[in-house]
């Protein structure tokens, strides 16, 4: 990461703006895939990597947000927010799924969090309205 932030300064200083913008988008860009057990495997990797911004992609409009029994009805930038101050305070070095469920419309699934020297209980509970999946409930609990 550090080196392509760097590469990305020497075009920038080059004046090849166009094409470092199209290499950090490349770099943070977000595909989201609609069915089935897949939704929660891009997913993973961004609660893993501790990247707020690509999780967020996945979170409805107005979702259940609990952060270590603080809980709140949030927009979708408010739930970035809190999230990115949590993976702020306690760094994420990895995230397993342990378990799933779901019906054809909803999909559950819980996972253990490792970061910052403290293990985590992730709950993420989606709901699949016109075809695509979204985080309805997300729940990050000390374990």
């Amino acid at each position: 990461m550090k080196y392509l932030r760097i590469a990305i300064l020497a075009l920038l200083l080059s004046g090849q703006m166009a094409l470092a913008q199209n290499m950090l988008v490349r770099k943070t860009s977000t595909e989201v895939p609609t069915s089935g057990d897949d939704v929660f495997v891009p997913i993973s990797k961004y609660i893993a990597a501790g990247n707020s911004e690509a999780l967020s992609a996945w979170f409805s409009d107005n979702l259940e947000i609990a952060v270590l029994a603080r809980e709140s009805d949030a927009s979708r930038a408010q739930a970035r927010q809190i999230v990115k101050s949590f993976f702020d305070t306690y760094t994420p070095r990895s995230f397993d799924i342990t378990h799933t469920a779901g019906r054809a419309n909803m999909k559950y699934a819980l996972g253990n969090l490792k970061a910052g020297g403290e293990t985590f209980v992730v709950t993420i509970f989606m709901s699949c309205k016109d075809n695509t999946y979204k985080i309805q409930q997300l729940k990050i609990e000390r374990l």
